[in-house]
């Protein structure tokens, strides 16, 4: 059944999948329904092999995503602010266990939340107008979707706690300057950038990068031991491929691979 998405714009084509957070009006703020369209979206590429790379991005021209929809927060209580961190942690980490690249393409605002979904993604490309920031503390709040534990693990303690504890925005060049992002473009050159990032990572091998994701992510919360011998058992994976067999002829014929995910 096709999907009835309100608040997300859904593309594919040519191995590439968008996912564009389509609330511009409310700078791209993420409400219940809106995770669950992402979800949706997240849960269909994961099951599409044609799909090699995903981009995700915000509406118009302000904003990336300005972070979890501040009018569902008046009156809330306890437990239903634990519930909406359980669902911006279950955002975060269906971004981070899938499978396949994904690309954050910041178009604008990423505050609060929509940072913390940002720095889930495996590449960030950032317009020159990008601007970044863990903002709760302005309003009583801490970051609860990973930002007091992703962003120190990008830019470092000293850095994350300024931001976090003011609640200050940087801009895109200090945030490229402290590996925050990968790439600062001109704001009409973002969506092209990305998408010919995503197309580079569309065309190597599938299964190589989904264990390099997997080993880069998990590896850093263990000890080097351990993360060696993941390596090791991962690299003896990759070597039964039919793409490692494709990746060597091609390289011993002088010419372009073309792996099959196999």
């Amino acid at each position: 059944m096709p999907m009835e998405l309100k608040n997300v714009i859904y593309e594919k084509s040519e191995g590439i999948a968008i996912i564009t957070i389509n609330r511009p009006d409310a700078l791209n703020a993420l409400n219940a329904e809106t995770i669950d369209e992402i979800l949706q979206c997240l849960e269909d590429i994961a099951k599409d092999d044609n799909v090699r790379a995903v981009i995700l991005t915000g509406a118009g021209p302000k904003a990336f995503c300005a972070g979890a929809d501040i009018k569902a927060m008046k009156g809330m209580t306890a437990l239903d602010a634990r519930k909406l961190s359980q669902m911006g942690y279950k955002l975060c980490k269906a971004i981070e266990n899938l499978e396949k690249p994904v690309i954050a393409a910041i178009n604008g605002y990423a505050l609060g939340g929509g940072l913390e979904v940002a720095m889930a993604c495996d590449l960030r490309i950032a317009s020159e107008k990008a601007r970044m920031g863990q903002t709760e503390i302005n309003i009583g709040l801490i970051p609860g979707w990973g930002g007091t534990q992703r962003l120190p693990r990008l830019v470092g303690k000293t850095l994350a706690k300024e931001m976090v504890f003011t609640g200050k925005m940087i801009d895109a060049q200090t945030a490229y300057q402290r590996g925050l992002v990968n790439k600062v473009v001109p704001p009409e050159q973002l969506m092209d950038a990305a998408k010919e990032i995503a197309k580079e990572l569309a065309s190597k091998a599938p299964v190589a990068l989904k264990l390099s994701k997997m080993l880069i992510n998990h590896g850093l919360e263990t000890d080097l031991d351990t993360a060696l011998v993941l390596e090791r058992e991962a690299f003896g994976v990759v070597a039964s491929t039919e793409d490692l067999q494709e990746g060597v002829s091609a390289f011993l014929e002088k010419r372009k691979p073309v792996f099959k995910g196999k």
